[in-house]
């Protein structure tokens, strides 16, 4: 099964830089995403990976051996496009195997090879149609079909799913990830949708601007993430700006925020120093709400009030004049102070950005 390599990749185009020391190994049989914001490089990147742009810099390699010089037709790879692109003339069999007919496969087994995908895509009811007959999600399917009987053991799917409607794109994602890992193949899967990506990668890699800002597992980008990008990129936070008060110990600082509001957080940064600005991050599902006064905790209002389903979303605006959301299954009414305790294992503290927060979590 293949590896793939990046060794300080970069693109430019005149002089827009489209990416920047890129250095990436994407693992035998892995599920990688890469995730970003539209414009971040995420299309530039798959484009140099297949040929179809040439890098400006760097090395790329798969299973050890430069990809310099080879043809996008000889980079053995199969790609599922946003767009679907099926044959319009062709029906769902004539679709899936027309690779193996192009390769001259044999009959018997061009014909083996159609069944094999029909049943791996459950289209089999469906092979006589034309695509123009089929649902979004029945073409995607065969799009992905029509990839895998190419044979090859590096998938690459470029935004495959996210024209399609929201619970068609949840039962595909899933359905695609379990072909990916039945067949032991490496896949490369490009979206700008958060959920998607921690819903089927093995690693996801974040991309802004060009460049890497983090790398990690689903549950590592999302409960321990390094940069405050990421904290508010990969799922939905909070962010208070405020100031280190004491430093109790390696883990435990006091803060203070605006407005003599203040926090002791136990998750604190041993190389913190008194007087430092930091940025206390935290999820919305991380906070408990309560009527009555507890220790330790910052004074707000109710502003709104959401029902979501299995908890209700709470905007609440803070006495440190910041307004955050909160995630309870308690219901309050919305009257009166009520008191936010954050989880000490979950509030994240980060250094303050020299050039600013807004800059720093902008996706632009």
């Amino acid at each position: 099964m293949p590896t793939v390599t990046l060794r300080n990749i970069g693109k430019k185009f005149g002089r827009v830089v489209a990416l920047t020391g890129i250095d990436l190994e994407i693992k035998d049989a892995e599920y990688l995403a890469i995730l970003g914001p539209s414009g971040c490089g995420k299309t530039t990147l798959i484009n140099c990976i297949t040929g179809i742009v040439d890098i400006s810099e760097g090395k790329i390699e798969i299973d050890g051996k430069s990809v310099e010089g080879i043809p996008i037709e000889k980079r053995d790879f199969a790609m599922v496009f946003q767009n679907i692109a099926l044959f319009p003339h062709m029906t769902v069999s004539e679709n899936i195997s027309y690779a193996p007919y192009v390769n001259d496969i044999p009959h018997v087994e061009l014909k083996k090879i159609e069944s094999e995908m029909l049943k791996l895509v459950d289209l089999l009811e469906q092979k006589d149609l034309y695509p123009r007959e089929l649902s979004g999600g029945a073409q995607q399917k065969t799009a992905v079909a029509r990839a895998l009987a190419t044979r090859e053991k590096l998938l690459i799917l470029d935004e495959p799913i996210s024209a399609l409607d929201y619970k068609v794109r949840v039962t595909l994602r899933y359905a695609i990830r379990k072909l990916v890992k039945d067949l032991g193949l490496t896949a490369i899967h490009i979206t700008h949708d958060q959920e998607e990506a921690m819903s089927v990668a093995d690693r996801i890699v974040i991309l802004r601007a060009g460049e890497i800002v983090e790398i990690g597992t689903p549950q590592q980008l999302y409960s321990s993430p390094q940069t405050l990008f990421t904290m508010n990129f990969v799922g939905e936070s909070n962010f208070l700006e405020g100031v280190v008060t004491e430093v109790v110990s390696d883990h435990e600082v006091h803060v203070s925020f605006r407005n003599n509001q203040s926090l002791g957080l136990k998750n604190g940064d041993p190389h913190f120093e008194e007087g430092e600005s930091i940025v206390v991050a935290f999820r919305p599902e991380n906070a408990f709400i309560s009527k009555k006064s507890i220790g330790n905790s910052l004074i707000g209002e109710i502003t709104g009030k959401q029902f979501i389903g299995g908890y209700i979303r709470y905007t609440i605006s803070l006495r440190t004049e910041d307004e955050i959301i909160l995630d309870s299954r308690l219901d309050i009414e919305p009257h009166g102070n009520i008191f936010i305790q954050l989880n000490p294992q979950e509030a994240r503290v980060f250094r303050a950005p020299t050039y600013g927060l807004k800059k720093v979590l902008t996706l632009e």
